[in-house]
């Protein structure tokens, strides 16, 4: 019987199969899971219907099941329409959600096209393709160790 949030078997299979510096995207319904992926990654496609279900609740429900040393955003360009909107509302949801977990972790944005490399790493085990809506909802994990 598992104690923490995350009931998914094959996503507890990868997880626990899984080392430090691995790397976790949990990606919102636009990112291009099946072309921009690592050589050694499986995609899990929690994608049921627009909106169901988000970034914010797999997030969430990891934090439980897994150390996290590194929390990344895909950073936004400044030539994109968006950067002039500021930082995506969903961020400051993950920056809640960070801290309620108790971890002391900085989200941090890299460049747009240093996440897609860093996604294209051999260190990426797997892809959660969720249906979140919210644009630059994108986020990328890398497992920290066990302290006890």
């Amino acid at each position: 019987m598992l104690k923490h949030q995350l009931l998914h078997p094959e996503i507890n299979a990868i997880l626990g199969r899984a080392g430090h510096h691995a790397k976790v995207l949990i990606a919102d319904e636009n990112y291009p899971s099946s072309t921009a992926i690592g050589p050694h990654a499986q995609v899990v496609s929690l994608n049921l219907c627009p909106g169901v279900v988000t970034v914010c609740q797999v997030l969430e429900t990891l934090l439980t099941a897994i150390p996290v040393e590194e929390i990344h955003t895909m950073g936004i360009p400044p030539d994109d329409p968006y950067a002039q909107h500021g930082e995506p509302p969903v961020w400051a949801d993950y920056r809640r959600i960070i801290a309620a977990a108790g971890l002391k972790l900085e989200l941090d944005p890299i460049s747009k096209w240093a996440f897609y490399e860093a996604v294209a790493s051999r260190d990426h085990v797997l892809t959660i393709q969720t249906a979140d809506r919210a644009l630059w909802a994108n986020v990328l994990l890398s497992i920290g160790v066990r302290s006890s």
